[in-house]
């Protein structure tokens, strides 16, 4: 006889025991015949005897009491006596959450063993062999896996296998055992484009770009119709695979290519400073299909970027009517497309002089997760109406939803007090929040850059070193630095070192590239810097490199490009600082 100690205690153990008890199959009992003269028929015998109910109700209350392989176990007996698929279910779970890998794995493989053909056990035993880094033991469970499940599932979970094997240390040999395993998919047309990007993601997570896109390539090539393949060729063009975007244009020459894969192709264009070509992307999407919301947002959004107030103005509003349409479909757009369009819209109010409406903009963005966004915009427009405090306050006033918030919310108040003179109060705020975290980077930037305004050099030189110091891949960094000294024409061949630094961490980044062609503005090389420039402009057209690009011009003798370029740059933004000092140093009223 087992004595539990207390009901109290046996009471504990009750809700796992009645859990097993659940998960195991009863059969149902079969009536007797209706005849009153039939003798009724001898009822089924329950298999859930004394012994099994015993070896349930132990390995429940000992799992309870933290003794979790021990309770696993005897779950697991009870199911390889009935061989009950879902008693084998719960003790692999046990097993799992006992945190022992081989108990886990001979568990799941138990399951697999006694039900080869239920999914779930081939599921389990890929999870527990992948959290164990036995990546190439996956390859014949992920076979079989792949195999039993119904066609309709196929394709989703090969798509997701990236994500399965995205912690394994060793990727090369994750994109290998991958590729043999579907190797019987990869002759199965409607698959073999979904199997070859799958392949292709697990090559790009190991570096291999090259592979990755051969594997898109062969994609393709497998089904020209499908999506998948031009899917990944976006990606490799975000990583800088220029030989991509062939793939990408093939895919998209289809009349039915999907609308997703033009509007990723457009925002991927407008990263690699090709917004013309992104123009034309997005004009032929709206041509052939009006009715896609998301193709008037990008293009609001691109023209909003571009200072096209009236073209973004009337997008985003288009925009707007269609999502907000009470007899149309919103077609899946999520709150967030709506309210940046808002945001947006709010923008262009502000910068025509009509502050009450972008206040009024703003105000129907209900967001949580915008809130602080939001409020930032509202402080701007309230400092701009020399409402500096109740800006600040605005921000102070956001509620915290994570441990982040409070950060985040220190570093917009910096920031509003640094874009209106107030320098100093910024640097401050900064620098007491540093002695809380003085290896925190965030604080470090910013800080360096209010003390930089503020006109302590030495100390933002000094926060600067120290972020690299914690942090050698950050290119910012590097880039603020060395553009200081540029910009003060001091200690030259170490500015243009630092901002090298800088393009190699981030070679895509124009900013960064709008530095190295000041630096080497300031060094002399002026037909050099005229280049990089000129470059730097057409991938991101903005005011401050328009300032940088027109004295480069002016210098080389050519005044009316150069006007032409500071016109262009006001048209961005008039009241940027490097511009105006620009103009009033040269005299010039463009």
């Amino acid at each position: 006889m087992i004595y539990y100690g207390s009901m109290k205690m046996f009471h504990r153990v009750l809700g796992g025991w009645t859990l097993a008890l659940a998960a195991f199959h009863v059969p149902a009992q079969t009536p007797p015949a209706p005849p009153a003269a039939a003798k009724a028929a001898a009822p089924e015998q329950s298999p859930l005897t004394a012994r099994l109910l015993y070896e349930l109700l132990i390995g429940e209350m000992l799992f309870r009491q933290g003794d979790t392989q021990n309770g696993a176990a005897y779950v697991l007996s009870a199911a390889r006596r009935t061989g009950d698929a879902e008693l084998f279910k719960r003790a692999a779970q046990m097993a799992i959450q006992s945190r022992s890998g081989p108990a886990a794995l001979e568990t799941v493989r138990a399951w697999r063993d006694a039900h080869p053909d239920t999914v779930e056990a081939g599921q389990y035993e890929l999870q527990v062999l992948i959290a164990l880094g036995r990546v190439a033991e996956t390859e014949v469970p992920l076979r079989q896996f792949v195999s039993t499940l119904p066609e309709s599932d196929r394709l989703s979970f090969i798509t997701a296998l990236p994500a399965l094997y995205q912690r394994v240390p060793d990727k090369p040999e994750a994109a290998r055992v991958v590729e043999r395993a579907l190797a019987d998919v990869m002759r199965t047309p409607t698959l073999a484009p979904a199997a070859w990007t799958t392949i292709g993601r697990l090559r790009l997570q190991a570096g291999d770009k090259a592979g990755a896109l051969a594997a898109a390539t062969l994609g393709h090539n497998a089904g020209t119709q499908s999506e998948w393949p031009a899917l990944l060729a976006l990606q490799l063009m975000a990583d800088g695979e220029t030989r991509a975007d062939a793939l990408i244009q093939r895919y998209l020459s289809q009349a039915d290519a999907k609308p997703e894969v033009r509007i990723g192709y457009a925002r991927a264009l407008v990263e690699r400073g090709r917004p013309a070509d992104a123009h034309r992307q997005l004009d032929t999407l709206i041509r052939r299909s009006p009715d896609a919301p998301e193709a008037w947002l990008v293009r609001g959004a691109l023209y909003a970027d571009e200072r096209k107030d009236a073209e973004a103005e009337a997008d985003l509003k288009h925009y707007l009517a269609m999502v907000d349409n009470a007899g149309r479909s919103p077609g899946g757009q999520p709150p967030e497309g709506r309210d940046h369009a808002r945001m947006m819209l709010a923008t262009i109010a502000e910068r025509r002089g009509d502050l009450a409406g972008a206040e009024r903009l703003l105000g129907s963005i209900d967001s949580p997760e915008r809130a602080l966004t939001v409020q930032v915009r509202r402080a701007q427009l309230l400092a701009r109406q020399g409402k500096l405090d109740e800006g600040r306050q605005a921000i102070r006033g956001v509620p915290e939803r994570s441990p982040d918030d409070a950060r985040l919310k220190l570093l917009a108040e910096a920031q509003l007090l640094r874009d209106n003179q107030q320098a100093q109060q910024a640097y401050d705020l900064l620098s007491a929040e540093l002695k809380k975290s003085p290896d925190e980077e965030s604080l470090l930037y910013d800080a360096s850059m209010a003390a930089e305004r503020a006109g302590h050099l030495d100390i933002m030189e000094e926060l600067l070193r120290r972020l690299i110091q914690l942090n050698p891949d950050a290119g910012h960094a590097y880039n603020a630095l060395g553009y200081s000294m540029a910009d003060r024409g001091v200690r030259l061949p170490e500015a243009r070192k630092l901002i090298e630094k800088a393009v190699q961490l981030s070679p895509d980044d124009a900013y960064i590239q709008d530095s190295l062609g000041w630096v080497h503005f300031r060094m002399g090389n002026v037909r050099e810097a005229r280049k990089i420039l000129e470059a730097a402009y057409k991938k991101r057209p903005d005011a401050e490199i328009a300032a940088h690009l027109g004295e480069v011009l002016w210098t080389l003798g050519e005044r009316e490009p150069a006007r032409k370029m500071w016109r262009e740059g006001l048209r961005l933004d008039a009241d940027n600082e490097t511009l105006q000092k620009t103009l009033k140093r040269f005299r010039v009223t463009p």
